[in-house]
């Protein structure tokens, strides 16, 4: 085997054992709903509509009657981007909405983190995907950047 096909398999191996699957910022001076209202304001400048807001807190609450921390999941979609994947590869709906999740585990201190798309749809063998996740995590990772 040549010596250049086994270090470009041994990269692409490091490569995905060290990418996060999400990306993240800390919000300070801004009350829980503030937070949720100003990301869902960012995706709508990067063309993400919410198709779900799912609120855990009470949704713990109310199946389990156990207390837990501030915490929201958004499905995230931007329409342009999904027609595009779901083009290119059929099945990928089973990865989308992006999620974008908003925690308040420290009072006063708002983690917002997005999933990389790129990072979990690196498993699925297609490059017109691989092009299209790539803008999507570079959407995403806007309205992070922006949320300060």
């Amino acid at each position: 085997m040549d010596s250049s096909f086994l270090w470009a398999i041994l990269l692409t191996i490091l490569k995905t054992l060290l990418m996060n699957y999400y990306f993240s910022t800390s919000l300070q001076h801004v009350s829980f709903s503030e937070a949720v209202s100003k990301v869902t304001e960012e995706l709508k400048k990067e063309g993400f509509g919410i198709l779900t807001e799912i609120d855990i807190t009470a949704t713990l609450k109310s199946k389990l009657d156990v207390d837990f921390y501030k915490y929201v999941i958004l499905g995230a979609c931007n329409p342009p981007f999904a027609y595009e994947a779901l083009k290119a590869e059929d099945k990928i709906g089973a990865m989308l909405p992006c999620n974008v999740i908003i925690q308040e585990r420290e009072t006063g201190t708002i983690e917002v983190s997005a999933v990389d798309p790129a990072a979990s749809m690196s498993s699925v063998k297609n490059e017109k995907l691989e092009a299209i996740a790539g803008e999507v995590r570079d959407s995403l990772q806007r309205v992070i950047n922006n949320l300060h």
